[in-house]
């Protein structure tokens, strides 16, 4: 079924095909938010850039995610200066946390027309167990200049319109987008800029042409003595250790027809996006035509169907019982790169050679950043001067059973999940 976003995104700029061989400075592999922030920054240095993207932009994950717009990592701030050290990992802490504010920042530079609403990210805990890790949350994110705040049952209750939750915690830096409008507006921007831009165009293979990189595409080529891959969950063999050191997780989606008037009233007010403390999380927000969106982790090799989504309806009705009834217009799905550290990943893979991946769920806020630092670095900034680590690929493990192991995890948090809840209502 056609998504949800590219039935209600801002028209966006025509692009051709690369049909001849061209030269440029820097070549960007990738159209979503990694590789256009990349070329809009590289463009707004003056670098001559050629962005390559293997189909339409936005038909892949950035066109195809839940628009939430959101700071940090999956770790708190005082796990990242653990793991980081007192040197960067307080750089560490404030390149993720700004992540929103780049974003929101581009939006009104560049007059991106995306819904945008910056009303903040709630994290609602579904079991007061969830609760110890937020109230530190919290704080940590407090400690450093962070607008968040705990709330109470009764005040999640108020800005989720659910009584299904037990209390959370609201992070006023994140919001959302229309993410396919979004992306369109970050081409627009970045081939005004000065960027040229081709679709239809996949990089099939990758070779060294002197000092110079090769890209061969099917109809052309490329060369450049900097590439910049911003494929992400898409990537695929032809950097094969990179491909290898990800696991594309699928995501499912789905969206309610329009809700009345009244029904909107209570439900997410405010404007805010949620995302639950599950094992398997639900995330859900209201779209500017006032529908709702449920989105979570979905089956492999299943497309999103009204059969492989009815879980996101049922987790509709047990969130919002008020919506019982509710007809469902759109269900979509893409995939997730999923890293083993669960960290986005600044890659050097060989001279003149630049990754960046691995947005584990966080995508629009910190891929938009790391396209950012993959400007610099082409730039030929310093590694230790951009405020995040730059790390050789480490591919995974087996990787070839990768994915039989992240469907049986998927079951096992699954069945952790569903016992929560029965001991839950026993209790």
């Amino acid at each position: 079924m056609r998504p949800l976003w590219a039935a209600t995104a801002a028209a966006g700029p025509e692009f051709p095909e690369l049909t001849s061989e061209l030269r440029t400075q820097v070549a960007v592999i990738g159209g979503g938010y990694t590789g256009l922030s990349a070329a809009l920054h590289l463009a707004e240095l003056g670098r001559d850039t050629v962005l390559l993207e293997a189909v339409n932009l936005g038909e892949r994950a950035s066109g195809l995610n839940g628009g939430q717009v959101i700071a940090g990592v999956k770790y708190d701030p005082d796990e990242l200066l653990s793991q980081f050290g007192p040197q960067l990992g307080p750089k560490v802490i404030e390149t993720v946390g700004n992540g929103p504010e780049l974003v929101f920042d581009l939006i009104r530079k560049y007059g991106i027309d995306c819904d945008a609403v910056r009303a903040g990210w709630i994290q609602p805990a579904t079991s007061e167990r969830e609760l110890v890790p937020i109230r530190a949350r919290v704080e940590q994110w407090r400690r450093r200049g962070a607008d968040a705040e705990l709330l109470d049952r009764a005040q999640t209750a108020a800005l989720t319109g659910s009584t299904y939750y037990c209390g959370g915690w609201i992070d006023r830096r994140g919001g959302t987008v229309q993410p396919l409008s979004y992306v369109r507006g970050l081409a627009r921007a970045a081939t005004r800029a000065g960027a040229r831009i081709y679709v239809r165009s996949p990089a099939i293979r990758l070779s060294v042409s002197g000092s110079d990189w090769r890209i061969h595409s099917p109809r052309g080529s490329l060369i450049a003595s900097t590439v910049i891959l911003a494929t992400d969950a898409y990537t695929d063999h032809l950097v094969d250790p990179l491909r290898r050191s990800l696991v594309a997780v699928p995501s499912f989606q789905v969206a309610t027809a329009p809700l009345a008037e009244s029904l909107r009233r209570d439900i997410l007010p405010q404007g805010q996006s949620a995302s639950d403390t599950r094992r398997l999380l639900r995330y859900f927000r209201l779209d500017a035509g006032g529908r709702l969106l449920m989105g979570s982790r979905g089956a492999f090799d299943q497309g999103a169907t009204p059969q492989s989504t009815r879980h996101l309806y049922q987790a509709v009705r047990e969130i919002y019982p008020q919506l019982e009834g509710i007809p469902f217009e759109y269900h979509w799905s893409g995939l997730v790169g999923i890293t083993v550290d669960r960290l986005p990943h600044l890659h050097a893979i060989a001279p003149g050679l630049l990754a960046g991946v691995g947005y584990n769920g966080r995508g629009i806020a910190m891929a938009t950043t790391l396209g950012r630092l993959l400007a610099r670095l082409a730039q030929g900034a310093a590694a230790d001067e951009i405020g995040y680590p730059v790390t050789e690929v480490r591919p995974v493990t087996l990787h070839r059973f990768a994915r039989l192991g992240a469907r049986a995890t998927m079951q096992y948090l699954k069945a952790r999940d569903r016992w929560d809840r029965t001991r839950q209502g026993l209790r």
